[in-house]
């Protein structure tokens, strides 16, 4: 299932390049949240592509939905992650694909075409980035780190708009970046490139294959009450382990979302 997971993964983002470079059709979901021909077009063939090899398993995806067979595997897709930096030709987007095996994280990948950059995890045997392993920073001080983090599309019109939040951490940390692409911030932290990433209002899609990678890298994954981040919850919190407490108590003083109930 690995090999079939990161050659879908591959080709998919190769179907991105392909349709960013000629340009694509653009509509919106909502006043603000923008699809592209592209991100349908992808979604069918990871789909249909993995239907091929699993018949039987179940598929969460960002644009349809597949119905459920209550299979025990479950794929969660997200084909265009980024689609408004791809739709403004913004060169930084990725395809995010992960399978939950009875409700457990256990195949992860996360790919950039356009840097040509493709990070997977398989649980309990590490985390990659083309074919290298990768390791969580080692940074301590939060002063120190460089964090990432995002915006949700109704970030307008919400109160809990990750913004307080985003002032907070510009000022205690050495820098905070947006670049729009989660799966690639999640990432990023397992490689060692962000030392933390915080964001709200995130689905199950943006989050799977990241959390996973980052995981397996040797980071910490949490909402931001420090307990295990559940994929539908939308509260994440990624980081090298070392500033997850600082960043955490600054985050709890924010605006949050609703908390699940007990």
């Amino acid at each position: 299932m690995k090999n079939v997971l990161l050659q879908v993964t591959k080709s998919a983002g190769q179907l991105l390049m392909q349709m960013f470079e000629q340009g694509t059709k653009i509509s919106y979901k909502g006043d603000y949240d923008l699809v592209t021909e592209a991100d349908l077009t992808v979604e069918t063939y990871i789909v249909e592509t993995l239907q091929n090899h699993f018949p039987d398993h179940d598929f969460i995806a960002e644009e349809k939905d597949y119905g459920l067979r209550n299979s025990n595997y479950c794929w969660i897709i997200d084909p265009l992650d980024g689609t408004t930096n791809f739709a403004h030709g913004f060169p930084w987007f990725a395809v995010s694909i992960a399978l939950e095996v009875s409700g457990k994280l256990t195949l992860g990948a996360v790919y950039n075409p356009y840097v040509g950059e493709i990070y997977y995890a398989e649980l309990g045997r590490g985390a990659f980035l083309n074919n290298h392993r990768i390791s969580i920073s080692k940074t301590d001080q939060l002063g120190q780190s460089l964090l990432a983090t995002g915006f949700a599309y109704d970030h307008k019109d919400s109160e809990v708009n990750n913004y307080d939040n985003f002032e907070t951490f510009q000022k205690v940390a050495q820098a905070c970046r947006r670049p729009g692409v989660a799966s690639l911030d999640l990432a990023s932290v397992a490689a060692g490139r962000f030392d933390g990433f915080w964001e709200m209002n995130l689905k199950p899609w943006d989050l799977a294959a990241g959390k996973l990678i980052v995981e397996e890298a040797g980071g910490l994954v949490s909402d931001f009450d420090g307990q295990p981040m559940a994929l539908d919850r939308g509260e994440c919190l990624a980081t090298n382990g070392h500033i997850h407490l600082q960043m955490l108590t600054l985050l709890q003083k924010g605006r949050r979302l609703s908390k699940p109930h007990s």
